[in-house]
């Protein structure tokens, strides 16, 4: 069974980039436009692992994270923060909140992929 990953970013564009690359990986992929709805599609979905970004309108990457690792059944969910931040204060606030990763845009397919296999493994 192909693993789900729930990627979470305000850009159109930038949506469309993870769904192609992490298709093409062999990933079923489920899209969100920002934190809110991401939470919402987490209700009825069960990804294996999610990708947000950090700065998106109605509930930014932090509040995606903290809305997680409050839903007793979603504690053990992988999530990795894919944000072109890469300030050392922001990174520690995502890992305070939850957050398994942080990878800086823009992402290199290959990388993104390997790191996505070695948080799954």
């Amino acid at each position: 069974m192909r693993q789900k990953i729930l990627a979470v970013d305000d850009s159109r564009t930038m949506r469309g980039m993870l769904e192609q690359a992490l298709t093409t990986a062999g990933y079923d992929v489920e899209l969100a436009e920002d934190g809110k709805q991401g939470l919402e599609k987490l209700e009825n979905d069960k990804p294996d692992l999610a990708i947000t970004d950090i700065n998106m309108p109605r509930l930014d990457g932090f509040g995606f994270i903290e809305g997680v690792r409050n839903q007793p059944f979603l504690r053990g969910l992988p999530i990795l923060v894919l944000t072109t931040e890469s300030a050392p204060e922001l990174k520690e606030r995502a890992r305070s909140a939850g957050a398994t990763g942080w990878i800086v845009k823009p992402f290199d397919e290959v990388k993104l992929v390997a790191a996505i296999r070695r948080v799954l493994a």
